[in-house]
């Protein structure tokens, strides 16, 4: 399954962020901890340009600590980018962020200047959370559901930076496949977009390779299921209830699965690696060298 999601607002984000970015100084991407490959935006390093940027990983409460250093780590090996972990309720935290800003826009504080910063993150990462963290009063509109903000907004924080807000965007396409799964599993995909059993089966998959002792233990699995399909089918019965018959209720099943992994009930998880994005990267690149060899252009 092909999970796509681009409406038309976002597309009209696009240009606007573009038009606006010669007049910023510093670029903010907030990113979600547990799926930071992922819930990166292609479009920010391409619109961007050689204007510094904060990868903030967001929602490191519900992460794997050690996967999120390992994400820190690959994202200060970029052109011009700085990242750190974040919880944006934590306000010793928002401080650091604050400093950081002040840090890479010393240059126009010291000219009397405000530092001109642009925040940009897909839908549903944190972002409006953040920018009221920021303001320290409700500024943004929040919400659980993906693509709250519609329009631009300034804000002018009083200290010497002055936030422009974007709508959540995502990009056209989602390459690898994997990370349209990984989005849906992770709630920044609306649900009316996805197929609640398919991406459940993916998470599960993922979670007994990678956190079994974690899913075990939330669910109370007397043994380690032998597959997504069986994990499935007992986390039904035990929380989904049975349909007529005695057949589980998957549909509910999945959705407790999918509820339980977005609130870390069953634990701090990241869905991600370096490593695992690299060679699903590279194997996405195989496959289109193998289909571009098989289907060579025709001449005129």
């Amino acid at each position: 399954m092909a999970i796509q999601w681009f409406p038309g607002h976002m597309n009209k984000a696009r240009k606007k962020i573009a038009e606006a970015m010669p007049a910023i100084d510093l670029v903010i991407e907030v990113l979600d901890a547990r799926l930071p490959f992922s819930s990166t935006n292609p479009l920010v390093d391409e619109l961007r340009g050689d204007t510094p940027c904060i990868k903030l990983l967001n929602k490191a409460d519900l992460a794997d600590d050690k996967v999120t250093r390992q994400w820190v780590a690959h994202f200060e090996q970029q052109h011009q980018v700085r990242a750190m972990p974040l919880v944006a309720e934590q306000k010793s935290q928002v401080k650091q962020v604050v400093q950081l800003c002040k840090q890479l826009g010393q240059h126009r504080l010291e000219r009397k200047r405000p530092v001109r910063i642009m925040i940009m993150g897909i839908p549903n990462v944190g972002k409006s959370t953040l920018i009221n963290a920021l303001a320290g009063r409700q500024v943004a509109k929040t919400g659980n559901e993906p693509a709250v903000t519609k329009a631009n907004q300034m804000i002018d924080l009083k200290n010497g930076l002055v936030l422009s807000d974007t709508p959540g965007i995502l990009w056209p396409k989602f390459e690898p496949e994997s990370c349209g799964y990984r989005l849906a599993a992770s709630g920044a995909v609306k649900d009316t977009a996805i197929e609640y059993q398919d991406v459940a089966l993916f998470a599960l998959e993922y979670l007994l390779h990678n956190y079994p002792q974690a899913l075990q233990q939330r669910f109370k699995l007397k043994a380690l299921p032998a597959s997504a399909e069986q994990a499935l089918d007992d986390i039904s019965r035990k929380r989904g209830g049975l349909k007529p018959g005695g057949i589980a209720d998957t549909h509910k099943g999945a959705e407790v699965s999918l509820h339980e992994l977005r609130a870390g009930k069953i634990g701090r998880i990241s869905l991600e690696t370096p490593a695992q994005v690299e060679q699903e990267l590279a194997a996405l690149a195989a496959l289109k060298a193998s289909s571009e060899a098989e289907s060579p252009d025709t001449p005129d």
